[in-house]
């Protein structure tokens, strides 16, 4: 397979997906973030090694051609995909010929206040921002990013695409022990997501081989985090290999409680409830005491 290709991959969430990797030959990002898979690099401000559009298309319409059933196509990059140069006309191009399948891309957020950035992205259908600190000491401890490159300016360019566009934005938080899982990154975090009001916000942790020594949190330290967020939030947790203890059981009064702090997945439903659980679960279902919402492809139990 070309290697601008790569799947297609079968997410819970968006389907059949298949990458398109804008640097394929070699690590070109802004950030040299201390849980990446890729090896440690010197930080970069813009790609020295560029596809051309017309080269990445022509690979995007093989790889359609060849497997015809793919849900959505996901934009990424051995580094930071909204470096790469061309990236409006490469989206314009890939709109073009995908017909009816979606567009997701994969960004560290870094450069969304560049207002060519904006207009890019404006054009794919899901966007999803990583954002692991709100404050600048934590950004360069978990990012290491490229000079010049602040969270005041992110954040406030978060805030200005959010405005602009009409397609979900989600945010994703990755948490690395003893950097930015405490409380006080948490709580900074929460403050700016309630401006920013993401469609989503996917908090999870190290699931790979980091670049750098660092450590993952447990599946129950993420949701004991994911508790300090304020309950308007829609918090998906998406660490599920790190899980201790057994299913509990949840009086209706616990149930009740517990969503009213924060909305939960089918997928917390099934590592944190007994079966008993679950049945009185379904019976506040059928009363309409708590009910089901889908948020791009995710499932949760809320207070209505």
């Amino acid at each position: 397979m070309n290697p601008i290709i790569f799947g297609p991959i079968h997410s819970r969430r968006f389907g059949k997906s298949l990458g398109i990797d804008l640097s394929p030959g070699t690590k070109q990002c802004n950030y040299d973030c201390v849980y990446c898979e890729l090896d440690p690099a010197k930080t970069v401000d813009g790609y020295t090694l560029v596809l051309s559009v017309e080269e990445i298309v022509e690979a995007v319409e093989a790889a359609l051609a060849a497997h015809g059933d793919i849900d959505v196509l996901t934009i990424t990059a051995n580094g930071e995909p909204t470096l790469y140069p061309h990236l409006y006309q490469l989206i314009q191009a890939i709109n073009r010929i995908k017909g009816e399948t979606q567009t997701l891309i994969l960004s560290n957020g870094s450069t969304i206040a560049d207002p060519e950035v904006q207009e890019a992205l404006l054009l794919v259908d899901t966007v999803k921002l990583s954002l692991d600190c709100a404050t600048q000491k934590c950004l360069k401890r978990i990012d290491r990013m490229h000079a010049g490159i602040t969270i005041e300016n992110i954040k406030q360019g978060m805030l200005d695409f959010e405005a602009k566009t009409t397609h979900p934005l989600i945010i994703e938080i990755l948490i690395v022990e003893g950097i930015n899982d405490k409380p006080r990154e948490i709580e900074a975090l929460n403050a700016f997501l309630l401006q920013l009001s993401p469609d989503r916000i996917d908090l999870g942790t190290i699931d790979r081989p980091p670049a750098y020594a660092v450590k993952p949190i447990s599946y129950e330290k993420l949701l004991t985090l994911s508790r300090l967020f304020d309950p308007s939030l829609a918090v998906h947790i998406t660490q599920r290999k790190i899980v201790e203890g057994t299913p509990a059981t949840y009086s209706i009064e616990e149930i009740l409680g517990t969503l009213k702090k924060r909305p939960l997945t089918a997928e917390d439903i099934d590592i944190l409830f007994d079966t008993q659980s679950r049945r009185a679960l379904e019976n506040l279902l059928k009363e309409g005491e708590i009910i089901k919402t889908e948020n791009n492809g995710v499932i949760f139990y809320t207070i209505p």
